[in-house]
């Protein structure tokens, strides 16, 4: 699984990087969240999952 993150959707609440910080970390200077790996782990998809569907700006999306 693949996940991106549309940065002019972001709104930058932090809660994907709450829900993971392995997949997801909030950029300061940019002020939003950006993917830290090319494919999730599958330990964490449940969770990855859980962030798409939590996320207030709808900028989270997965490939499969």
């Amino acid at each position: 699984m693949k996940v991106k993150i549309d940065y002019e959707s972001c709104m930058g609440d932090r809660n994907c990087n709450d829900l993971c910080p392995e997949v997801f970390q909030y950029d300061e200077e940019k002020l939003v969240s950006h993917v830290l790996v090319d494919e999730v782990p599958k330990h964490l998809e449940d969770v990855v999952r859980q962030a798409v569907a939590e996320c207030a700006g709808e900028a989270i999306s997965i490939e499969e």
